[in-house]
């Protein structure tokens, strides 16, 4: 079995502390978009400054499967923390496997 040493352990320490602080999370992909409507009297067909929107929907996989849900602006503020609270996890534990390979290549002499 690899043996971390102590700057693993610390680095491991510190993504654990990153990862026990983090809050409610929301997983998935979110977009915010502007778009033209297409009617041709419409302020959006000559400005690019008068586009509809913002509209924001949320994707993400259920079961296997896609799914995706429009958010109301109120809707986006009210979770916009947890939206950056899944990124936060998977940065850390991106984090977390990087140090583990590290750690395996190099007991393992892998590298």
């Amino acid at each position: 079995m690899a043996r971390p040493n102590a700057a693993d352990r610390r680095a491991q320490a510190a993504i654990v502390a990153g990862l026990a602080t983090t809050g409610f999370a929301l997983p998935g992909t979110l977009v915010e978009r502007r778009i033209r409507c297409g009617k041709p009297g419409c302020r959006c067909a000559a400005d690019v400054a008068q586009l509809h929107g913002p509209y924001f929907s949320w994707t993400r996989k259920v079961a296997g499967k896609t799914e995706t849900r429009l958010l109301s602006a109120a809707q986006m503020e009210r979770y916009r923390d947890w939206f950056a609270n899944a990124r936060r996890i998977r940065e850390l534990t991106g984090e977390l496997e990087a140090l583990s390979l590290a750690i395996a290549e190099s007991a393992e002499d892998w590298g």
